[in-house]
């Protein structure tokens, strides 16, 4: 069952008087409830945009989305929906519990309840030993993890991540893969963006290659792999992007 859903999604940016610039261009997209799905591309290929459409942060050029069969700028569906940005900023004279206790006020959650909430999420993320120290002591790792104890302070069924994994090194690309997995387990959807391919490759059930604003590819790894002739994810993603270069360079008559 699709929980989001995009129809012919679009979104143009206009610089200066006659540039246009194809953020997404007609994309249909179905993310089933319960599933991990990656949105895969290199950088400037519309993963972003995706996701900003999806949460009602941008508004479509044409086209359509919806997140629990309802708009992105419907205020009830929000309450169900978690988000880490790639950059998130945080006021770093705060630690974790201020900070997710700050959080937990966006919601209108009353004292109690957020208490508890913050210790099983401290719990969840491993940072429960570091409750004392101040956000701007995080190492890149320990800031990961407390972003994701705030996009889950709400218990979202939805979390929608943008590169997760970014900056880290193994031990912390292996901590965040490890928790996608436990919240899976616990009945969340959870949609993706990254670049990280061998991440991708371990935790997603499905995944969506983008390009130039444009989706090339859906479905899941083995089946795309089928599909490509590819050996692995890197080789679907080097086929699928160069063939759509190669025809895209055919049409305008651009240069690869």
């Amino acid at each position: 069952m699709a929980i989001i859903e995009t129809k012919q999604l679009t979104k143009h940016y206009i610089l200066g008087k006659k540039k246009v610039v194809v953020g997404l261009e007609n994309v249909d997209l179905e993310i089933n409830q319960g599933e991990i799905f990656g949105i895969l591309g290199p950088n400037g290929s519309g993963k972003t945009t995706c996701l900003k459409l999806l949460l009602g942060i941008l508004f479509p050029t044409s086209g359509e989305a919806n997140i629990m069969g309802k708009p992105p700028y419907d205020i009830e569906m929000k309450q169900h929906v978690g988000f880490l940005p790639e950059n998130p900023y945080y006021y770093d004279y705060l630690n974790g519990p201020e900070l997710l206790r700050f959080y937990a006020s966006l919601y209108s959650m009353d004292s109690d309840k957020a208490d508890k909430r913050i210790e099983e999420l401290l719990e969840l993320v491993e940072l429960k030993d570091a409750k004392r120290l101040a956000l701007r002591h995080y190492s890149k790792g320990m800031l990961e993890r407390i972003g994701l104890a705030a996009s889950l302070i709400n218990d979202p069924e939805i979390l929608i991540l943008d590169e997760p994994t970014t900056g880290l090194d193994p031990i912390g690309c292996r901590d965040t893969r490890n928790l996608l997995l436990r919240l899976k387990e616990q009945g969340k959807t959870i949609l993706l963006s990254s670049h990280f391919l061998s991440e991708v490759e371990r935790v997603c059930d499905r995944i969506a290659i983008f390009h130039r604003g444009h989706l090339l590819a859906t479905g899941t790894l083995d089946g795309l792999n089928k599909q490509y002739q590819a050996e692995n994810l890197e080789d679907l993603f080097v086929k699928t992007i160069c063939a759509f270069d190669t025809e895209f360079a055919a049409k305008t008559g651009e240069r690869k």
